[in-house]
């Protein structure tokens, strides 16, 4: 098991570079740069000083030696100073954020794990139900209608008709003067919103996977050996029948990560939640390039690390691949 971790550790780092690499050139299609950003259209501002500006920022060198540049820093863990006015140290301001990214993206992660295999694994075993009828209906939903607007849908109905939950921030005005728990009861109303937008698409993606997992398992000969042994019902479909059918799907559930974190951007904004994803919103519109490519290569790393637990995950349930 050792072995195959360093393996997939190993090939995690060219992945990374190219990720890089491709970041960093694409954001630079983008029309537009920090200068254009910060100074604009302002006449007063002579080109000379544009240019000494350029050269501070590293902007008048060729796209390839930014990169060697940039590459070098990163390899030291320094991600440079903002673009933005205030010019402070990247990783500081990630830091400042990505603490609630995480936790919103992780509470998801369990939410689509504890509602999507029972919906998945009852679905299979009541194929043509009430239940799988109605779940299916809800999973084509849950497919077709957009995270901003399920959010707005909950902000409005929760939120603004009924006033059961906060339709914005992390915590309420008056969090400083609640008891510890009334703290956690505070946050918990918060989070209730932004988490289920989070998991919700994922819940109606892998129930569905699952589900085709558990029928395509049903016609395995080992599970009718089971039956024909004379084994109890719910024996052969949680001990036999699930535990093969996760295989897969615990693959699907790490590859989800990119998705969550991506749907961050959307959900932070919507949801006025200060976390990495509004401040890689605010970057873009910015054109501050090192807090861009600094929030690429965290979410990325991320996303080869949820890989790398799936992988490890997969390989502890089937034991060939430790081999």
């Amino acid at each position: 098991m050792a072995v195959y971790i360093l393996k997939r550790l190993i090939f995690m780092l060219p992945i990374l570079i190219g990720i890089t690499l491709i970041s960093f050139f694409v954001i630079h299609l983008a029309p537009g740069n920090p200068l254009t950003e910060q100074l604009g259209l302002n006449p007063n501002v002579s080109m000379g000083a544009r240019l000494q500006l350029a050269k501070l920022y590293g902007l008048n060198k060729p796209l390839i030696s930014q990169y060697i540049s940039w590459i070098k820093r990163i390899a030291t863990l320094n991600f440079g100073r903002s673009f933005t006015a205030d010019h402070e140290p990247v990783i500081k301001e990630i830091s400042r954020t990505i603490g609630i990214t995480i936790l919103i993206n992780s509470l998801a992660l369990i939410f689509i794990f504890i509602f999507s295999i029972p919906i998945g694994a009852i679905s299979a075993v009541k194929q043509n139900s009430l239940f799988d009828k109605i779940s299916t209906v809800i999973v084509f939903i849950g497919f077709a209608a957009p995270s901003f607007w399920v959010a707005l849908l909950l902000i409005i109905f929760f939120g603004i008709n009924l006033h059961w939950l906060p339709i914005g921030g992390i915590t309420s005005l008056n969090y400083r003067f609640l008891s510890p728990m009334g703290k956690i009861i505070n946050i918990s109303k918060h989070l209730i919103m932004p988490v289920f937008v989070a998991g919700f698409g994922g819940i109606a993606g892998l129930s569905r996977y699952l589900r085709g997992n558990m029928l395509e398992v049903y016609k395995s000969e080992y599970i009718t050996t089971a039956r024909a042994k004379g084994l109890k019902e719910y024996i052969v479909v949680y001990k036999h029948a699930l535990k093969n059918a996760l295989i897969p799907f615990i693959t699907i559930l790490g590859l989800s990560v990119p998705g969550l974190i991506g749907g961050s951007v959307i959900i932070e904004t919507i949801f006025d939640i200060n976390g990495m994803g509004r401040l890689f919103y605010q970057s873009v519109l910015a054109r501050d390039y090192p807090t861009i490519m600094g929030i690429l290569v965290i979410g990325a790393v991320l996303t080869l690390l949820g890989n790398l637990i799936a992988d490890v995950a997969y390989a502890i349930v089937d034991p060939r691949l430790r081999k």
